[in-house]
């Protein structure tokens, strides 16, 4: 049976820094709606929405969440966290070998 007035989902796509910044600019200068800057884009309003809430963000008026430095920071404490997590764990199990090998 044929999904009808189903559209398939848009495959994910990745926008350089540059032109987020370009599209950002379109939509503060007032000029566009946001809805019409994302049509003209063929993007989605919401990604648009979340560009302009960001870059609100980085410039100190935004709605209190992570700026873009402070996300990477975060992702990158990540990392490191279950990198040691892993680390510990390989620790454990070397310490678990080498006590039973000395008894």
């Amino acid at each position: 049976m044929e999904s009808m007035g189903k559209k398939k989902p848009r495959p994910r796509r990745s926008f350089t820094p540059e032109l987020k910044a370009e599209i950002v600019e379109l939509c503060q200068r007032g000029d566009r709606s946001v809805g019409q800057v994302a049509k003209d884009f063929d993007l989605t309003e919401t990604a648009v929405r979340q560009w302009l809430n960001q870059a609100e963000r980085d410039a100190g008026t935004g709605d209190g969440g992570l700026t873009t430095s402070e996300r990477e920071e975060l992702n990158q404490l990540r990392r490191e966290a279950r990198r040691l997590r892993e680390d510990v764990e390989i620790l454990k199990r070397a310490t678990a070998f080498f006590a039973k090998e000395t008894r």
